[in-house]
């Protein structure tokens, strides 16, 4: 299975055992300039997720090896990504179950292209990207980031980081608490052509900590959630 046809458009992810039902997105996507990933299983589509980092999920509820309420409770532990559910029901209970489950919207078997790309124009268009705080100054007991001269101090000292260190950290700053997966961080701070090279990754966090006095295996500041990403953990003081 080809599970990937390249644009340069948003990158969309259809999850779905049914190949017609891929056939069909993969020709109507790329035709409309997106960049087309699939899934044939809910465990190939997870691991694409974290791999590939797409703007938006289409899942289908029929999977072999896991529910689609089951992929979505997963997802959304770690992921804000739009998901749009195709089901072949159309009974007002389950639409309910599936926005209360984490769905951003939904189509019922079988469906049109034009209402297909309309669906996907709006989650699309409706997407926020969450912008870093506009404050100058975050204080975080001991650390202390000044974001306006680009300058970190712990304990009132400055701490000595590149400049990709500085992006690194202060982009994980800019998501506290939430997931930030390897992808994201590889994209937003090398470019698409890295997001493979999380050997990067694992050599740049580990001098961030050293530097922040951070113990991984008890961490203040950068949690690790082992294959997926990182964490910001640390509370604005």
């Amino acid at each position: 299975m080809n599970a990937q046809a390249r644009t340069d458009g948003p990158r969309i992810l259809v999850i779905d055992d049914e190949p017609q039902i891929r056939r069909f997105m993969r020709a109507s996507l790329t035709a409309e300039g997106y960049t087309y990933l699939e899934a044939a299983t809910a465990e190939q589509g997870i691991k694409q997720i974290t791999s590939q980092n797409p703007h938006l999920v289409i899942l289908d509820l029929g999977l072999p090896d896991a529910d689609g309420y089951q992929v979505m409770r997963q997802l959304r532990e770690w992921s804000q990504v739009p998901v749009l559910v195709l089901t072949a029901r159309d009974d007002e209970l389950q639409k309910v179950k599936l926005l209360e489950g984490g769905a951003n919207d939904y189509l019922t078997k079988p469906f049109g292209i034009r209402e297909l790309m309309a669906r996907i124009h709006v989650l699309l268009r409706d997407l926020s990207v969450q912008q870093p705080t506009a404050e100058a100054q975050l204080r975080f007991g001991e650390l202390l980031i000044d974001r306006e001269q680009h300058k970190v101090f712990l304990q009132n000292e400055i701490v000595n980081l590149s400049r990709k260190e500085y992006a690194l950290l202060d982009f994980l700053v800019s998501h506290p608490q939430k997931l930030v997966t390897q992808q994201q961080l590889l994209e937003k701070i090398w470019g698409q052509t890295h997001q493979e090279d999380t050997h990067y990754l694992r050599i740049f966090v580990s001098q961030v900590r050293k530097k922040l006095k951070d113990d991984p295996a008890q961490p203040k500041y950068i949690e690790t959630e082992p294959g997926v990403g990182y964490r910001f953990i640390a509370e604005k003081s």
